[in-house]
């Protein structure tokens, strides 16, 4: 009897989880929608590693709607993930992460926000995936490069349809460079919106492409193109953000918004845009909540 009762609590909870899934991506494919989907960067690293799988499961139980993460290739060409191309920072080993097999950084350990040693391990690709599958989408950085390997974890996961790809690429060349897998994993462009030509490359992936969202970086707010962002919804991409520090954001960063939450989290409400990646998930959903912003 006690059997049958876990084994349908854990039917509900599956059942809760592909629902919550299912309204996250009805909710993306919503470009012109109101409601701000919340990216947590590198996952909820304040309160254990980044890139960890519990930095994963955190944004999962935190009601985060996306996690972004960084993989790397091992010696071996497993993806891992690891933001920097060494383990020098994150871990308790040192050197380049394309000279370790995956065997020997499964005996290290990551270290926290404090760079003191834990017990959690770097995680491949393939267990952050099954981690988040069913659960969360997944933002796959640093990886452009190689994405033919990524691929064939994702698609050994069947994680397709909770992936996003991005890249800071004309549309020329990820049509170029991505062409096998278009049609199969969303692929974001990357603009920086200080560069002359942003205006230009936002037209022609709107023109020939129509990219589910746009993400933007701008390190002043003299581009034209910030004024634009809801005409850009309603031709069918969502506005991505980054909060994350200032060179990325014209000074309207997370850290600020712990001390003036509403005139920072609030600049980005009033701009229209609709998708915040934040070292600050936490915060950031407490306000999109109050304000109905945020299921």
């Amino acid at each position: 009897m006690s059997c049958k009762k876990e084994n349908n609590q854990t039917d509900s909870e599956n059942f809760k989880a592909i629902s919550s899934l299912k309204s996250i991506t009805e909710e993306l494919n919503k470009s012109d929608s109101k409601n701000i989907m919340v990216i947590a960067h590198r996952g909820d690293w304040r309160n254990a590693p980044e890139n960890s799988l519990k930095a994963i499961k955190n944004c999962i139980d935190m009601g985060v709607d996306m996690v972004e993460i960084d993989v790397r290739l091992t010696k071996d060409s497993i993806p891992v993930l690891m933001h920097d191309k060494t383990i020098d920072r994150t871990t308790n080993g040192k050197g380049k992460i394309s000279k370790w097999t995956l065997d020997s950084l499964k005996t290290l350990y990551l270290k926290n926000g404090a760079n003191h040693k834990t017990h959690h391990r770097i995680p491949t690709l393939e267990e952050a995936l099954l981690t988040a599958k069913g659960e969360i989408l997944v933002n796959l950085d640093k990886c452009y490069n190689y994405f033919d390997v990524v691929y064939n974890v994702i698609e050994k996961t069947n994680t397709q349809d909770q992936v996003i790809m991005k890249g800071n690429v004309t549309l020329e060349k990820v049509k170029n460079d991505f062409k096998p897998f278009l049609d199969k994993v969303a692929f974001m462009p990357v603009i920086n919106l200080d560069d002359n030509d942003a205006e230009t490359k936002v037209n022609n992936y709107i023109n020939d492409f129509q990219p589910v969202a746009f993400e933007f970086v701008f390190d002043d707010l003299n581009s034209p193109i910030i004024n634009k962002f809801d005409s850009i919804q309603k031709q069918g991409s969502r506005i991505w953000v980054n909060s994350l520090w200032e060179s990325l954001n014209a000074g309207y960063e997370d850290d600020m918004a712990v001390i003036n939450t509403d005139s920072i989290y609030g600049w980005y409400v009033k701009k229209e845009v609709n998708m915040i990646q934040t070292d600050r998930p936490q915060l950031l959903l407490e306000y999109l909540r109050r304000k109905n912003l945020h299921d």
